[in-house]
Order: structure tokens, then C-alpha cells, then sequence
């Protein structure tokens, strides 16, 4: 059970999310690599691609927030809180990158979050194993996302797909983490469920 200064602790989290500049602990993967030239249409399809990105991590803190808050098992507990900090690197990467391609973040980042957090919470609640399973097919979702970007940014922009890059290999890390510690396989409409909202997202973040 929460009790008030949890819920404060959890709102701070939040309003830190949305608000104030993300933290990273490790360098940034771009960090030595050279900008290149593109056309303005290019640099727009990027800071599109990097915003899907930067809302796909927004999503991720708040999924982690709420199933760390109504997990069960204290050792799974500290692995999502370990996992939504490398997410948290994630979003100062990407938020550097639709700024140096000139670009916004989505204005519905706060819907986002929001609906994400219910799920997360959701989650915990249905049990570790399924909230693991949940954590798996979402990073599983994320990773063939990111895969995707990479195979449509302009090929001369090295610099997001570094970003891209490393972000996928995390991904990947955290989807084995979950699997390893007992996540369960999501029935199938539950996967097509997770991949129409996903779709949703990333079509309405390309634009707004």
C-alpha cells in the first residue's frame, strides 16, 4: 500500500519525466561522431524518428514506474528500477537529438505517460510473471521499432543512428532480463492488442 509520501515520491517522478532535462551517467552514444549534411526533408524525417523514439521512451518510464510500484518480488522490483534508469538515459539521448535537428518533442508526451503508467500499474497487479512477460513483449515491440528507424534514417545521418543503435542493444538486454526472471509469453491478442496501440502512437507522434 502507498502511503502519501510514496505517492509524492511517484508524482515527482512524473513531473520530473515530462518536465526536466533527462540525466545520463554514461556519454552519449553520438558523442564523437560527426553531424552530416542533409536536406531540410531529411533532417524533418529524422527529428520524426527520434521524437517516435523519445515519446517510446517516455512510454517506458511510466510502464516501469507503475509495475515497480505493484510488483511483488523485491529483486524484481530493483531490476525494473535499474532498466527505467537506462530508459532515462534514453530520453536524454533522444531529446538532445530532435534539438540538434531542430525539432519539438510531441506536444501529447502527458497522454502518453499517463495511459502508460495505468498499464504498467496494470500489470504489476495481474502478478511478476505476466508483468515480466508484459515487460518482454514490449521491449521486444520497441527493438523491431527501432530496427525499423534504422533502415529508413537518411543513410548519412550517423549521428541518431548511434542514438538508435545503442538503444536497441538495451532493449534487447531488458527483454532477456525479463524473460530470465520468469516472465511469461503474452497470449496472442494481448501481443496484437500492444502492437495496434503502438502503431497509434508512433503514426500521431510522427506529426504532433
Amino acid at each position: 500500500m502507498l502511503n502519501l509520501d510514496s505517492l509524492i515520491v511517484e508524482f515527482d517522478k512524473g513531473l520530473r519525466t515530462l518536465m526536466a532535462k533527462a540525466p545520463t551517467a554514461r556519454p552519449y552514444p553520438d558523442e564523437h561522431v560527426a553531424d552530416a549534411s542533409m536536406s531540410d526533408a531529411e533532417k524533418k524525417h529524422a527529428a520524426a524518428l527520434m521524437r517516435i523514439n523519445h515519446t517510446g521512451e517516455i512510454c517506458a518510464q511510466a510502464l516501469y514506474q507503475g509495475q515497480a510500484l505493484t510488483a511483488r518480488d523485491p529483486i524484481v522490483q530493483e531490476k525494473l528500477k535499474h532498466a527505467a534508469w537506462e530508459e532515462t538515459e534514453h530520453l536524454a539521448w533522444t531529446s538532445k537529438r530532435v534539438d540538434e535537428l531542430g525539432s519539438h518533442l510531441s506536444f501529447l508526451n502527458p497522454l502518453w505517460y499517463t495511459g502508460s503508467l495505468a498499464l504498467g500499474a496494470v500489470a504489476g497487479v495481474a502478478g511478476d510473471k505476466w508483468n515480466l512477460g508484459f515487460l518482454a513483449e514490449t521491449e521486444r515491440q520497441v527493438g523491431a521499432h527501432l530496427q525499423s528507424h534504422l533502415d529508413s534514417l537518411p543513410p548519412q545521418d550517423a549521428k541518431s543512428r548511434a542514438v538508435v543503435q545503442q538503444m536497441y542493444v538495451d532493449e534487447v538486454s531488458h527483454a532477456d532480463m525479463a524473460i530470465e526472471l520468469g516472465g511469461e509469453e503474452l497470449p496472442l491478442p494481448v501481443k496484437l492488442a500492444m502492437r495496434g496501440m503502438s502503431v497509434v502512437m508512433t503514426k500521431t507522434v510522427y506529426w504532433v
